[in-house]
């Protein structure tokens, strides 16, 4: 059960939840829904309590990625979710920047508006099958060979939860390409003060009445607190019992499973 101390559940208005790992784990087919979820969102949405979904899924579009969860049985919509790709839209043309990109292939379409040709940076994404040797030289290439290097990367998670295990995440790829050419990337995503705070702006409740629920001890957990949040981190998904001794991140409060954490808030309510 989650700790005795419920303080934490109370003056809340809204709620940002992961979705890997929290609603469900992906994988062959999609992925499988964890045991409670799509009614914990169901029951999130009907007391009235504000909704987002702040993921750094970046294996597809919006689109996409809400068609799935729908066809889950999870209630949202896109306007709901908070993801890094378009995120990253927005810096590339504030900053007038050309991407080569090494994404996933699901993905390519959240930027057929941005120019792409002779690249001036790289865009990193959990390019899953896509990162082969030769993909991750030639990215590397390109880094070496400016003279400004630019690596813009859509989050920095070490790995996720798959249904047949633990998978690398982008951010092994990012400190491989970040140690190589003696560049700092520019993380776009969880956990990312900036990210947070868009993610705030659209579920449109300040961050003393928001909690974050996730099962990544340092980009959910430690990133929403960093921006003023209550944090929780869920013991599903790629959780570990040794999260419960980080030296550095303290959740709120542990709970088993999104269901749990719902129950505890709405009593509160």
């Amino acid at each position: 059960m989650a700790e005795r101390g419920r303080g934490w559940a109370r003056a809340v208005r809204g709620l940002l939840l992961d979705v890997s790992g929290v609603l469900y784990d992906s994988g062959a087919g999609g992925g499988v829904p964890i045991a409670g979820s799509a009614e914990a969102v169901r029951r999130i949405k009907a007391s009235g309590l504000k909704l987002q979904l702040c993921t750094n899924e970046t294996q597809a579009t919006r689109e996409n990625f809400v068609r799935k969860l729908r066809a889950m049985g999870f209630d949202v919509s896109v306007a709901e979710v908070t993801a890094p790709a378009p995120a990253a839209c927005r810096l590339l043309r504030e900053r007038g920047l050309r991407p080569h990109l090494l994404v996933h292939d699901d993905l390519v379409p959240e930027f057929a508006d941005i120019d792409k040709t002779n690249p001036n940076c790289v865009v990193l994404g959990d390019a899953a099958e896509n990162f082969t040797y030769a993909n991750l030289n030639e990215a590397f290439r390109l880094l070496i060979g400016m003279e400004k290097p630019v690596l813009i990367s859509l989050g920095k998670g070490r790995y996720y939860k798959e249904t047949d295990g633990l998978k690398l995440d982008v951010g092994a790829y990012m400190k491989a390409l970040e140690y190589a050419c003696d560049v700092q990337a520019e993380v776009v995503g969880k956990p990312a003060k900036k990210f947070f705070e868009s993610a705030l702006a659209e579920l449109g409740v300040p961050a003393e009445q928001a909690i974050m629920i996730g099962d990544d001890i340092v980009s959910d957990v430690g990133g929403a607190q960093q921006c003023g949040m209550r944090a929780l981190q869920v013991r599903t998904g790629k959780y570990r019992p040794s999260d419960e001794n980080h030296p550095e991140v303290k959740p709120d409060a542990y709970v088993n499973n999104l269901a749990e954490a719902v129950d505890i808030i709405l009593q509160q309510l």
